[in-house]
């Protein structure tokens, strides 16, 4: 007990020191991952994407969900959480199956950087995305299957560019398939669907489907 005693001005600092880094391991963590779906934010997966790029099967993908003020209008806030923590885990996992990551931008609209073979079946990969994304969520009032629109951008596309110009292309690509009702665009050519300042420029008419109700519980 003595030798305790005697040890426990030594340790008190160095055992102070560890609680402070593990707090400080803690709240870096938290900056870095978005609360509500778990998923990195904007500025982790930059950083991470930066070095991911180095791979020659590097493609981008982003996309995000047709619909989705309709889901809080009618539906409420809760519903539309559930409905992005689903989708962001979703998404999550159908990344890493294809040795990636994925990220939420903000709002309804996400990210994700995966390893494409160039000769691999893009509609295939996509449609599959597509159809895991809007399984049915049973939000406890309501079951909504989720609908997303998908911009891709291989790097094969766009030789040489940096992670910035991938993701406007991919921004693109997904705006043009939200306008037309397609689940997926892969970009095509520089410039094709160009956006103002790198961002849609406006939102499709009431004519595309919406987050769709599948069935309400009986109240």
């Amino acid at each position: 007990m003595n030798l305790i005693l005697q040890a426990l001005p030594v340790a008190a600092p160095t055992i102070g020191w560890v609680v402070h880094a593990l707090f400080l391991s803690r709240r870096l963590r938290t900056a870095r991952t978005d609360r509500l779906t778990g998923l990195m934010r904007r500025e982790e997966f930059t950083s991470r994407a930066l070095r991911a790029m180095r791979h020659p099967h590097t493609a981008v993908l982003l996309l995000d969900l047709n619909g989705f003020k309709q889901i809080n209008d009618t539906h409420g806030h809760e519903a539309g959480d559930q409905v992005i923590a689903a989708v962001g885990r979703r998404l999550g996992a159908w990344s890493r199956e294809y040795g990636g990551f994925a990220a939420r931008l903000g709002g309804d609209e996400f990210t994700a950087l995966v390893r494409l073979a160039p000769d691999a079946d893009a509609d295939a990969e996509m449609t599959r995305l597509s159809s895991r994304l809007s399984q049915p969520l049973d939000t406890g009032r309501v079951t909504l299957a989720p609908r997303a629109s998908i911009g891709l951008c291989h790097t094969s596309y766009r030789p040489g560019a940096g992670l910035s110009d991938l993701l406007r292309s991919a921004d693109e690509a997904m705006y043009a398939a939200k306008r037309c009702g397609d689940h997926w665009r892969p970009a095509g050519a520089a410039g094709a669907h160009r956006t103002a300042h790198g961002r849609r420029a406006g939102r499709p008419g009431p004519h595309l489907t919406l987050l769709t109700p599948v069935w309400r519980k009986a109240s």
